[in-house]
Formats: structure tokens, C-alpha cells, sequence
């Protein structure tokens, strides 16, 4: 009886969406909240969200560059991708509270050409002046990213327009470390990488152009899905924090643990490059096991995965091996992330925290880099794999312990 509840909570604003499907024509995207829109608009909306990720996959690389030409530290480059993810979670939630819907393409293109204008700066920098302005150019990203998930969270099937945003990301990812690794660090360096990033934020401005004017709100959920998550909904988002904190911090530092097993820059970046890659491959096998596998039984398993990758990454390995496992390791987390969501929505059938995963997600990217700052020293990277294994840990413990009290024992239901 209780479930039967909990599913009724959760599917009451997605009626309220349903009806607008059945009258629409067959050429709209119907399922969203309010008016539908044109495929190409919807596109648009989830492309904005993709390039501005595009940085964030290649981000440990471009660090990793700096340091090599002696514009960072080792510990900067904790500190760095901290400060940007960082920056990037607050606006994409500050966005949500103090902008309306409106104006949409506006908005799009003026964050656009800021991310341009941040990312042709970082040419001259070097120290502390590449902390602060890649702190300013998370500014841009999140406002960018708040786009493509304004429009994610008021569809009927969240899960399959994220999946599409996933899989998108892995691509553009996988496409720039590709880039990155073949041509333009071995050539121009780090400042050739943050060329590509200028020229995709000119991509997003043109994509803005096309993209939605303007949100409706999703009938029905205004009250429910406003104000804080009740407790468990709080420590799902802890769960969450620990899940995407630890694959964060050792994946920024995936490089400098390359240079510690020995490999050359070129065998590390290559190790990049299938880590991104592999995440495609993760997010098609969660879809794959949407509905058919419970989170928890996902998260043990890419929690296995991920502890070999680590103990690989630990030991001196050969280059084959090391590549291998990356892409392991990076399958397995693109394989947590889509299952993030329903362990919350488990645990917290108002989705309020749900809302705030994604919020959650990018805020762990910046804690779990800053937690990895503090766990390295210059050329000794391996106080970073401790870290991971402990946020890991936390983790599946917590979700473990909310799957327990959400769907308790036939015996102790009784």
C-alpha cells in the first residue's frame, strides 16, 4: 500500500503533462510542460547543456598541460577544476531560483560569448590567474547547462531526455580528447585546448539562436516539487556527493597517476581519451538496465570496476593495461549516473531532491577535486586513490542503507 503511494506521488505531475501529448501534431516534441516545441528546438536546449560539458571531460587534460608548462601546480590543478565545477554548480542553481524562463535565447547567447571571452583569457595565465578565471568561466557553463535542464525537468520521461543529454556528452567528450590527444596539445599546447573550448562556446552561441524562447511551468508539481527535500532526500543527495566526488577526484588527476606508472604524456591522454569514450558505452547499458536492475545492484557492480581500475592505477602497470582499465573505470561511471536519479526519487517521492541531483553532481565535481588537492603532493599522486576509495565507500554505504529502510525485508514488513 505504501508503494502504491509513493508511485502515485510521483506520477501525479506527469498526468498533468500527458494531456498536451494527445493533442499535439506528430512534427512537436509534446511531452514537455506547456506548449510543445519543434525537434529542433528541444535539440538545441539539450546541445546547450552538452558543449557546455564539453570542457569538464577534457578538463584533467588541459590541467594536466598547465602543469606540464609550468603555469600550475600539482595541487592547482585540484584546486582549479574545484573552483570551476564549483562555480558551475552554483550558477546552474542560482539560476533556477533567481531567473525566470524567459528570454531563453538571450540569455543563451550573452552566456556564450562570456565563455568565449573566458576562455580566449586563460592564454596568458598562469598561478593564480588560471584559478580565477576558470572559477569565472563555471559562470557561463552552469547558466548554460540550467538551460538544457530547465527543459529536462519538465518532461514526462526525465530519464530518456537526460539519457539523450548523457549520451550526447559522451560523443562531444570523447570527439574533443580525441582532438586534444591527436593534434593540438602535442602542437599548440594548452593554449591550443582552450581554443577548442572558445570555438564550441561559439557553437553554443548559434545553437541559442534556434533553441526555446521561453519555459512553461509543469502543471500540477508547483507545490509539490518546491521548497527542501525531507531527510532521506538529503542523504540521497549525500549518496550521490560521495558517488560522483570520488569518481571526480581521481579522474582530474589521471595524468599525473600515468606519469607515476611510468607512461608516456602520450599513453595518459590516450587513457583520457577511453575513459570519455567509454562513457558512451556506460550510458547505453543503463539504458539498457533502466528497469530491469535496481540502483543498488548497478552501484556494487561499477563500484568493483572502479576499485580494479584504482589498484591499477596504483601499481606500475603496462600501457595497454592502464588504457584498458580507464575505460572501465569510465564505463562504470557512466553507468552510475543515470541511476543516481531514481535512487533519490526512491527515497524521496516529492522529487525536490531529485531536483537538486544534477546541482549535486556538478558540486561534487568541484569538491572531490578540492578533497584530491589536499591528498597529493608534487609528483606523488596515490594519496588521491585513498580519497576515491573512501567517497566510494560512502557512497554505496549510504544507498545501501536507504535501499534497505525504503524496501525492507518481507519479514519485517510483516
Amino acid at each position: 500500500m505504501l508503494k502504491r503511494k509513493r508511485e502515485g506521488r510521483m506520477s501525479q505531475g506527469l498526468e498533468a503533462i500527458a494531456p498536451a501529448a494527445e493533442d499535439s501534431p506528430d512534427d512537436m516534441v509534446a511531452e514537455v510542460a506547456g506548449a510543445p516545441f519543434t525537434p529542433l528546438e528541444t535539440a538545441a536546449a539539450i546541445s546547450l547543456g552538452v558543449l557546455a560539458l564539453v570542457g569538464a571531460g577534457v578538463l584533467g587534460m588541459l590541467l594536466a598541460a598547465l602543469a606540464d608548462e609550468h603555469r600550475l601546480t600539482a595541487a592547482g590543478i585540484g584546486r582549479t577544476a574545484m573552483l570551476e565545477a564549483l562555480s558551475m554548480g552554483l550558477a546552474t542553481g542560482l539560476a533556477g531560483i533567481l531567473l525566470k524562463p524567459r528570454r531563453l535565447r538571450l540569455v543563451g547567447v550573452v552566456a556564450s560569448l562570456l565563455l568565449v571571452l573566458v576562455n580566449l583569457a586563460t592564454f596568458r595565465a598562469s598561478g593564480d590567474q588560471v584559478l580565477i578565471i576558470r572559477l569565472l568561466a563555471g559562470v557561463p557553463e552552469g547558466v548554460l547547462l540550467w538551460i538544457a535542464v530547465g527543459l529536462i525537468s519538465r518532461t514526462a520521461t526525465p530519464e530518456r531526455w537526460a539519457g539523450f543529454m548523457f549520451t550526447g556528452m559522451g560523443l562531444t567528450q570523447l570527439a574533443a580528447a580525441m582532438t586534444l590527444t591527436a593534434y593540438v596539445l602535442p602542437h599548440f599546447g594548452a593554449n591550443g585546448g582552450y581554443a577548442l573550448l572558445a570555438a564550441t562556446g561559439v557553437l553554443c552561441a548559434l545553437v541559442a539562436l534556434v533553441g526555446p524562447s521561453e519555459y512553461g511551468a509543469v502543471p500540477g508539481t508547483e507545490q509539490e516539487s518546491s521548497g527542501a527535500p525531507p531527510l532521506k532526500g538529503w542523504i540521497a543527495l549525500l549518496a550521490t556527493l560521495g558517488f560522483s566526488g570520488s569518481i571526480a577526484a581521481v579522474g582530474v588527476y589521471l595524468i599525473p597517476l600515468a606519469h607515476e606508472a611510468g607512461l608516456a604524456n602520450g599513453a595518459g591522454r590516450t587513457a583520457a581519451s577511453a575513459g570519455v569514450g567509454a562513457q558512451i558505452l556506460g550510458g547505453i547499458l543503463a539504458t539498457a538496465l533502466a528497469g530491469r536492475v535496481r540502483y543498488i545492484w548497478v552501484f556494487a557492480g561499477c563500484a568493483a570496476a572502479l576499485a580494479l581500475a584504482w589498484i591499477t592505477f596504483a601499481v606500475s602497470a603496462p600501457a595497454w593495461w592502464f588504457i584498458l582499465v580507464t575505460g572501465l573505470a569510465g564505463m562504470a561511471g557512466g553507468t552510475i549516473g543515470p541511476f543516481l536519479v531514481p535512487m533519490t526519487i526512491e527515497a524521496d517521492p516529492t522529487r525536490r531532491a531529485a531536483v537538486q541531483s544534477g546541482a549535486t553532481q556538478v558540486l561534487a565535481g568541484a569538491l572531490g577535486p578540492f578533497l584530491a588537492s589536499l591528498a597529493v603532493r608534487e609528483g606523488h599522486a596515490h594519496g588521491v586513490l585513498v580519497l576515491g576509495a573512501v567517497l566510494l565507500a560512502l557512497g554505496l554505504a549510504v544507498a545501501a542503507a536507504l535501499h534497505a529502510t525504503t524496501h525492507p525485508e518481507p519479514a519485517a514488513a510483516a
